[in-house]
């Protein structure tokens, strides 16, 4: 049996949308497992078995974990973020989990300066020491996560950041989904660590240059320093203090180390990945 932590998010949903379709059941986690459940397709539903679990609470992960053999544990960016995958972790190693999936980052390293991958690495080191076996997934920028771009393009036309000309590899969470299963029903894929892109990195000038053409009107980009960006994205978009700081520590990332698309991907679904083009076609409506 596989568990799917984070049921409710792109990640877990495209997961479970994928396992499905390769007719592998799985036990879905949520803190409202009925809501989960009619959110569901009906053919994801019928090979998901959905179960109360809040990862805050050991005990409930540890009564959702009795008789799995893996789990794929993927989690919200946020400051608990570490604490709630130790607690999973932990769960696995007391129930006797054989294989975790891992979503990471690219760059989960002790001195990264993004705290959310030093993060990231924390919890990696914790799974090398538990004996289980763990397979890591480091998908790039989610293209899910520029719909958050949505309100400022559809008000004024314009996208703020801070990455000047530096290019960011973009992958679409249903095809994190895609590989999660792969790496979840192949076991020789098991233990590796796999980056995942897509199939070209962008620029925001050049986003901004293609939801122009989609839209058919300008688009631009702003170009502001790191702590304009910063007070721009608390003070203007309404985001928490620590959401900001990770944008900004993403996107000086980028500036500093190049981004390459990778073919992981297609090395382990047989097929190209999503494109960026077809992603902002399918959501154009929320751009308008």
């Amino acid at each position: 049996m596989i568990v799917i932590m984070g049921a409710g998010g792109a990640t877990g949903g495209a997961t479970l949308r994928s396992l499905a379709a390769l007719g592998a059941p799985s036990r879905a986690l949520s803190r409202e497992p009925a809501r989960l459940a009619a959110a569901l397709d009906e053919r994801t539903l019928a090979r998901t078995t959905t179960l109360p679990a809040d990862a805050a609470d050991p005990a409930s992960l540890r009564a959702a974990f009795r008789g799995a053999h893996q789990l794929f544990l993927t989690m919200a960016n946020g400051p608990q973020q570490v604490r709630y995958e130790l607690n999973a972790i932990e769960a696995a190693v007391d129930c006797g989990v054989e294989h975790i999936v891992k979503v990471s980052a690219p760059a989960a390293e002790p001195d990264s300066p993004v705290a959310v991958s030093r993060g990231h690495h924390l919890i990696e080191e914790r799974l090398r020491s538990s004996g289980i076996t763990t397979t890591v997934l480091r998908p790039y920028a989610f293209m899910q996560k520029l719909l958050l771009l949505a309100p400022g393009i559809a008000a004024a036309g314009v996208v703020h950041g801070a990455l000047g000309q530096a290019r960011c590899n973009y992958v679409d969470a249903r095809d994190i989904g895609d590989a999660a299963a792969e790496v979840l029903t192949r076991p020789e894929l098991a233990g590796g660590t796999y980056p995942l892109t897509g199939g070209r990195a962008y620029s925001h000038p050049e986003l901004t240059a293609l939801l122009g053409e989609l839209l058919g009107r300008p688009v631009r980009y702003l170009d502001l320093g790191p702590s304009e960006l910063h007070a721009h994205l608390v003070g203007r978009a309404g985001m928490p203090d620590w959401l900001a700081t990770h944008v900004v520590e993403i996107q000086q990332l980028a500036v500093v180390r190049k981004e390459t698309p990778d073919d992981t991907f297609l090395r382990l679904a047989g097929r190209a990945p999503r494109t960026l083009e077809a992603f902002l076609g399918e959501n154009l409506h929320r751009f308008r």
